[in-house]
């Protein structure tokens, strides 16, 4: 490859597209991601390999693949681009008017009254800036995250470590029954099987399913069911009509409000759990717009859900709480 292509400086642009067309493996894929032209994208990778003077890709496959070379480079920059994305971060940290984008995933358990708030709270607040809001499960999520695909997320935390991301907890959500309104079995009987009230559960690919089943399975309950979904609007509408019963949170409950006069809300019997939801940043987010996000989150969350959940269910003050983040 010509050498005098070498003198010409190294673009952060030509970094920046090569990681993620190692992560995508096409141009396309690389291409919807940056909002560039495939032939764009092609571009700036092909001058890369001419700067370097070495095959970084093998273009011939589908889809695309690194050269021994093009590991051993990416290796080499993963590193040094994070470092320089957290230095931009920390450089703009008292500047949250200079932001220009901010990606932000949520879990759809928000997406009724908290995402609204602060989507509007935002606008005021980075007029310049434009918004991306995802709606996804939190396994998506934190995959964006760690793809650099979202700038933000509010998810439930996962049962393995965030690793390179950072999580600060927002909020303390109790497992609870939920019962039809009709029902008058103890709750020792419900959680034993002890009756013919099926148990309605959430699907097994969610995290809260595979909460629920964890602690199920160290109390050693075992429990038939006839009915799965991901959908905490169906599962509620399952137990107001009678077909059953279920173990959610007051989180979930509250967005249930048509169905709040048909069904029972019970603490969990016996040694009681809960999740977290935590607000999960990559390292290089800026640390203003960090707080501005974390801020407004925690104050839509007292103000539309849990004061609310505890005027009507005084018996969750001490335990469906926001969390102190340090």
């Amino acid at each position: 490859m010509p050498s005098n292509f070498n003198r010409k400086g190294l673009s952060l642009k030509w970094l920046e597209l090569f990681q993620i067309c190692a992560r995508k493996g096409s141009l396309q894929a690389t291409a919807q991601e940056t909002g560039l032209s495939i032939s764009t994208v092609s571009y700036h990778l092909k001058s890369l390999e001419k700067h370097l003077g070495v095959d970084l890709l093998d273009h011939s496959r589908r889809p695309i693949v690194l050269t021994p070379k093009g590991r051993a480079f990416l290796r080499n920059i993963d590193d040094a681009l994070l470092a320089i994305r957290k230095a931009k971060a920390d450089a703009a940290s008292g500047n949250v008017d200079e932001a220009r984008y901010l990606r932000i995933g949520a879990i759809e358990d928000l997406d009724s009254d908290i995402m609204p708030d602060l989507a509007v709270h935002l606008a005021g607040e980075m007029p310049g800036c434009d918004f991306l809001y995802h709606t996804a499960t939190s396994h998506e999520i934190i995959d964006m995250l760690r793809n650099r695909q979202l700038d933000l997320g509010i998810t439930t935390s996962p049962l393995d470590r965030h690793g390179e991301l950072h999580e600060t907890p927002l909020l303390r959500d109790p497992f609870v029954l939920v019962l039809p309104g009709n029902t008058d079995h103890a709750l020792p009987d419900i959680t034993a099987g002890g009756n013919k009230l099926p148990f309605l559960r959430f699907s097994s690919e969610l995290i809260i399913a595979q909460q629920i089943e964890a602690q199920l399975r160290r109390l050693g309950i075992v429990l038939a069911h006839q009915f799965a979904c991901n959908n905490n609007q169906t599962l509620m509408g399952m137990v107001a009509s009678g077909a059953g019963w279920t173990i959610t949170t007051p989180l979930l409950f509250s967005r249930a409000k048509r169905f709040h006069g048909q069904v029972q809300l019970h603490p969990f019997p016996g040694k009681s759990f809960s999740r977290r939801l935590s607000l999960v940043s990559t390292q290089d987010c800026t640390p203003s717009v960090l707080d501005l996000v974390d801020a407004k989150i925690r104050a839509s969350l007292d103000q539309h859900v849990i004061t609310p959940r505890h005027k009507a269910t005084p018996w969750l003050k001490d335990h469906f709480t926001l969390v102190d983040p340090t």
